[in-house]
């Protein structure tokens, strides 16, 4: 529902908040089709009908910005859609986790493996993390993959923490999972982040409805389950994460992308400076 955000959520989902001038969940559309993904399935909540809106054309502004030799603009537009078939839209029509949410897709997605993105989290970083945890998919032979970030150890209470085996570069064994456990108890402090490949069983153990932390039906609990009955590895990418869903870490992406843009950083750093508090 976005209530970190409200009132600006209110009427705009929170994945359409833009980081600079494109909208956060963009990114990681952007980032799954630079790691090789063609389909593209998006769960969403009533109200957001806005997302799909964005993946798809504007022919008016499209004509507009043609007629007055807005290139660039009209380009910005035309890069970031998916081709024509390659999207499809189902819903979460009530908040029961993101295992729930991720079961949702499964007649959409069928009998393959699969990737999760979760657009709060935003990984930025050339190559993107999505491609960087598929090369790490196709050295370990496949299995289950999740991206894994240290943390301190008294936030591993939000996060699925792993319980971790052999280490072989940014790559570790995953031997348990733990979601969001209490800091003492903690395995670790390599924590999950919001990037997944997984295998169609996964949906098996979703079907089966548990529920877990919170009360909701985590995907962490039912991946765990799957432990031993295939290889499951998390991968620590070179990219820099920023959690969108905050409101602190939304600033710092805006921040940080924009500092990286040639296009702004310029005219932006004398301002940073000069601010005054």
């Amino acid at each position: 529902m976005g209530t970190r955000f409200l009132p600006a959520t209110k009427a705009v989902p929170k994945e359409m908040l833009p980081v600079v001038d494109k909208p956060v969940i963009q990114y990681a559309v952007e980032e799954a089709k630079e790691a090789g993904i063609e389909q593209f399935i998006f769960v969403t909540g009533r109200g957001k009908h806005v997302i799909e809106d964005h993946f798809h054309h504007a022919y008016e502004l499209e004509t507009l910005l043609s007629e007055r030799d807005k290139t660039a603009e009209l380009n910005s537009l035309l890069e970031g859609l998916p081709i024509t078939g390659s999207v499809s839209f189902t819903r979460q029509q009530k908040p029961l986790g993101l295992g729930h949410a991720v079961w949702c897709a499964r007649h959409l997605v069928g009998d393959e493996p699969f990737a999760v993105l979760l657009p709060d989290d935003l990984l930025v970083g050339k190559p993107g993390a999505l491609a960087q945890m598929i090369q790490a998919y196709q050295s370990v032979g496949g299995g289950a993959i999740v991206a894994a970030e240290e943390k301190p150890r008294e936030e591993t209470r939000r996060y699925g923490v792993i319980d971790p085996g052999a280490r072989n570069g940014n790559i570790t064994e995953v031997k348990a999972v733990v979601e969001k456990p209490d800091p003492a108890q903690a395995p670790s402090t390599l924590c999950i982040i919001g990037r997944y490949i997984l295998q169609p069983e996964i949906f098996s153990e979703l079907e089966r409805r548990e529920k877990g932390a919170g009360g909701e039906i985590q995907l962490t609990d039912a991946m765990a389950r799957l432990i031993g009955h295939m290889p499951f590895h998390a991968v620590q990418t070179s990219c820099a994460r920023y959690d969108c869903g905050d409101k602190v870490g939304f600033l710092h992406a805006n921040i940080a992308v924009a500092l990286s843009r040639p296009d702004i950083a310029a005219a932006l750093k004398p301002i940073l400076r000069g601010i005054k508090v």
